[in-house]
């Protein structure tokens, strides 16, 4: 078998920790996966074959195997995303659903979701909002 760039060498609590994870149905997928990987990998197998049997491609066992080195067993884990933040502020949210309920421009009947993007784009409330971004505003 060909070495591997980055080499995957289990001590015996991590091996049998990752056995644990693979077996015992309370990971997510994700990390069993990674596991499955860390595992394949101690016992010599190429990343191609290991990602034939995990079915992933060979470059997120490679990846794996990099981040093994810094991370050991921790790799498995999920790491916190924060996500994308927050386009309008609560405060701004507050304003359109204030401005839903005030009284409706001369000559309409009722709020359209449209009037009521245009209405705080105009106010100053966002620089710009759909009329679906406005309608998940009032349903919260």
């Amino acid at each position: 078998m060909r070495t591997q760039k980055y080499e995957v060498k289990l001590k015996k609590a991590e091996r049998s920790q990752l056995l644990h994870l693979t077996k015992k149905g309370k990971a997510t997928p994700r990390q069993v996966k990674r596991a499955r990987i860390l595992l394949l990998a101690h016992e010599g197998i190429i990343d191609s074959e290991i990602a034939v049997r995990v079915e992933v491609t060979p470059l997120t066992c490679i990846n794996i195997r990099k981040r093994f080195q810094e991370l050991r067993t921790a790799v498995v884990v999920e790491k916190a995303r924060p996500g994308r933040p927050a386009k309008f502020s609560g405060d701004s949210r507050a304003k359109i659903t204030a401005l839903a309920c005030s009284e409706v421009p001369q000559g309409r009947g009722v709020w359209t979701l449209s009037l009521l993007a245009d209405k705080a784009v105009e106010l100053g409330f966002v620089e710009s909002i759909s009329r679906a971004t406005v309608q998940r505003t009032l349903k919260k």
